[in-house]
């Protein structure tokens, strides 16, 4: 399919707009394999056909060399090398330009195919968890067809190595701190826990927006029975933005509609990490957004919320 940014991702501010209203879009294609994959087509600049690829010494395992996009020079990345696919067609003929996690890349596919709006609560985790997946969802299209959703966090991480995270100092705190957090990729949940347990807070987290609405619910909950506020369990609650069954938009609005978590703030932590995303989580009541992935800046941006007395 020759289409361009133009054409078959127009319309940002419409796309904008879904995100609090628990749909997604995604951007179709396929790796020469028959099978169908998918990524949030807020992740996707721009779309065409595979450019000439400058090849590089010592690039990482999967990575085809580098393009100069508009005065900015960017790696290109084989999708289907990065999942170990066999029996696919050539390299690519088309590269979708991403941008998220402070990093823009280019990412070689067979072929784009269109763009589908689904639910969130008709995307689901895969079942097969056991192990690092480079699938964060599916979902199905109409015609019952299975939908592969990329974690491209993790591809990232795996071909340019995750991130360091150095000094953090710890919080100066005569009590003790709980933070509640969520988010669908294994990679972030083990940074952030490696930032939290710098920082000396407890935490607990859940995989997917409804997983920690029910058991914030069920917190709440046992909590009111006993006669207790639930500020003396959490302290503060950190989500992603994009997860299957109920986004991050979603679930803030829930927590900060509900005045049993009232005065408990809502940090947004996304990959996402355009203006328009962090207007969208301003919309839904979110107290601070922060881009993934820099342990620093998440450690600022949280110590200023926990630092503060009860």
């Amino acid at each position: 399919m020759d289409r361009t940014d133009h054409t078959l991702l127009e319309a940002v501010d419409a796309r904008t707009r879904l995100a609090g209203s628990n749909c997604m879009e995604i951007l179709l294609f396929s790796l020469g394999t028959g099978e169908t994959f998918g990524i949030n087509v807020f992740k996707v600049r721009e779309v065409s056909k595979t450019p000439f690829i400058t090849k590089a010494p010592n690039m990482p395992a999967g990575v085809e060399g580098l393009i100069s996009l508009r005065g900015n020079v960017i790696p290109v990345i084989s999708l289907a090398s990065a999942l170990n696919l066999t029996g696919t067609s050539g390299r690519g003929g088309s590269m979708m330009v991403t941008e998220y996690s402070k990093r823009t890349l280019g990412f070689l596919v067979h072929e784009v195919d269109r763009i589908i709006r689904v639910d969130w609560d008709k995307v689901h985790a895969p079942e097969n968890t056991g192990g690092q997946t480079l699938i964060t969802a599916i979902t199905h299209l109409p015609d019952g067809k299975l939908v592969s959703i990329l974690d491209v966090e993790t591809i990232l991480a795996n071909t340019f190595g995750e991130a360091i995270i150095g000094e953090i100092p710890s919080l100066v705190q005569d009590r003790e701190v709980n933070i509640f957090f969520v988010d669908d990729s294994s990679v972030a949940r083990k940074k952030i826990a490696e930032v939290l347990d710098k920082l000396g807070v407890r935490h607990k987290h859940a995989l997917n927006g409804l997983e920690a609405w029910t058991r914030l619910q069920g917190m709440a909950a046992h909590l009111q029975a006993a006669g207790r506020p639930v500020s003396e369990e959490v302290d503060l609650i950190l989500v992603d933005a994009e997860m299957p069954e109920m986004d991050g938009y979603v679930l803030t609005r829930n927590i900060k509609n509900d005045p049993r978590f009232e005065g408990i703030p809502v940090v947004m932590h996304s990959s996402l990490s355009s203006e328009a995303n962090r207007a969208m989580g301003k919309s839904v009541g979110v107290d601070a957004y922060v881009a993934k992935f820099d342990a620093a800046v998440l450690a600022e941006t949280l110590r200023p919320y926990l630092n503060k007395s009860r």
